[in-house]
Order: C-alpha cells, then structure tokens, then sequence
C-alpha cells in the first residue's frame, strides 16, 4: 500500500518530464497538433466538430456502454495483417497531421521505430498495431468513439484537453457532483489501471490484444493503452491520479509519441514489401485468427 506521503502528492512534477526530441518530423515541430479555430479551415473545422462531439458525448455511462458492447469480441474474427488492410480505407477524422490512409500511418510508425530500435521487435510491432482499433469505425461507430485524444471520465476535466474550454459544456459529467471534482470517483494516486478512460481505439486494441492471449510485453500493451492520452503524456495532467508504475509507463509512452506523431509525413513506405517482415513479427506474438 503506498504510503499517506505519496498518497498526498503527485508523483512526479509535471516540469520535470523528458519528452525525446523528434528527428524524422516532415515538417517544422511547432506545425504539429494545431489545433487553432478556424472556421475557415475545413480541415480545422472537421477536427473541431469531431471534439466537440466527443467532449458532449463520453461520460461514465457511455463508456461503461461501449465497454458492455465492444468487450464481447463477438463483432468479427480475422488475423490482424487482413484488419490492417481494412484500414487502407480509413482516414482519421480528428487528426490535423494526417491525411493519408490509417494502414500507411502503421506502417509509418512501425518502420521510424525499426530504424531506432532494429533489436526492439516488440516495441516495432506496438507502432504497427497501435491505431488498428480504429476498425471500429467500419461498424458504425461515430469517429468521436473511436479516434481522437483521450482523457479520463468520472473526474474533472484538465485544462490541457483539447478544446477544453469551449466543447465540455453539453456533457453532463460536467455537473455531477460525483465526477466534477480533481479526483471524482478515484482516491489518489489509484493507479491509471483504475481509471476508465474515454472510450475510444486505444483502450479497445488493448483489451483486444489481451483477450486473444497477446505475448507482447505488458509494456508495449500499456503504451498502446495511453498513446492517445496527450493531457497526460504531453501535458503533465493527471499526475494526481498516477503510482510509481505510471511513472515507468510514461517514459516509454513519451519514447513511442515521438514515432507515433512525428512520423506523419508525405514518405509513403512499400507496404507489400514490409508485410513479410511485419508477419513474422505478428505470427512471434499475436498469431492467427483473432476475435474482435
């Protein structure tokens, strides 16, 4: 049990995180998540009608919901390199960065990681599967439920949520006395296992993967949990609800987010002359048909 003096302080200062400086962005850092209103800007305003949607819409209840609903595995089976492929068809509706198909941003990532770390097997295989959650969208769930930045519900909303200032105010869990205070429905430093989070691709791959007997490292589990998690990782937000394992899983999240983020770019890998090597990696620790 952690002691009353941890239980009363955050764990780290949010100040004193290290985040790894990116060196394969294709374009200026700063031209990154910019997330400006403009209404002028269609892409802008796509990005903004999407947040706002889902800072209306994720409250406890929905989450629990999409929890009861998604949680079965029931929807269909495949082997992850086929739901891949469906992912040539999806472009996510919340990201300003990208506007290419999901799959080539697996791939994107996957290989900026191999490139860093040729002997990291595992941590390549997290960045390819990262984002295939967002197959969720091909069964007729809104974007705002499935892509996006994620935050936790039943407790306050952070300042450093994206449109935080303009979009939570339709949201119900803005006003319940249960779930509108710093820690809500948590005690502190309860351990961000405890915490439920926005629903979205993130938690869903997670439970995926550990439903179908996923041999990853716990590790690479937790970082495709929290990749979305930008109040936390980027922001220093929620420190308050964290334990020392948080702390271990941050840095390897901040390591991921430099892949993830700064690997959107016009270079387009050859994904049919990857897909073998990728292969073996799933067939080392995802292998076969698995339900979704």
């Amino acid at each position: 049990m952690a002691s009353a003096k941890v239980m009363n302080r955050p764990l780290i200062d949010p100040s004193e995180i290290l985040r790894p400086e990116p060196i394969h962005a294709g374009k200026p850092i700063a031209q990154f998540r910019d997330y400006t209103i403009d209404d002028t800007d269609p892409i802008k305003e796509r990005v903004r009608k999407l947040y706002y949607d889902m800072h209306k819409y994720q409250t406890v209840d929905f989450v629990k919901k999409q929890h009861a609903k998604w949680l079965k595995f029931d929807k269909f089976r495949a082997p992850i390199m086929d739901t891949l492929e469906r992912l040539s068809g999806m472009l996510d509706q919340s990201d300003p960065d990208v506007d290419v198909p999901n799959i080539v941003h697996a791939f994107q990532t996957a290989e900026r990681i191999r490139e860093d770390h040729p002997d990291c097997d595992w941590l390549q295989l997290t960045g390819l599967l990262h984002d295939m959650g967002k197959i969720m969208a091909f069964y007729d769930e809104p974007q705002w439920a499935v892509t996006g930045d994620t935050f936790p519900v039943g407790c306050a909303w952070a300042d450093s949520i994206v449109y935080r200032n303009t979009t939570f105010h339709d949201n119900p869990d803005t006003y319940n006395p249960k779930y509108n205070t710093k820690y809500g429905m948590y005690s502190p430093n309860c351990g961000l296992d405890n915490v439920l989070m926005a629903w979205g691709h993130d938690e869903y791959v997670y439970r995926l993967l550990k439903h179908n007997g996923s041999k990853l490292p716990e590790m690479g589990h937790k970082i495709i949990r929290f990749h979305s998690f930008y109040p936390w990782h980027s922001s220093g937000d929620y420190m308050h609800l964290c334990n020392e394992e948080d702390m271990e899983t941050l840095k390897w999240v901040l390591e991921f987010n430099k892949y993830d983020l700064y690997s959107k770019s016009d270079q387009m890998p050859d994904i049919e002359k990857l897909k073998p090597y990728y292969q073996s990696l799933i067939d080392k620790y995802v292998p076969g048909v698995l339900s979704w």
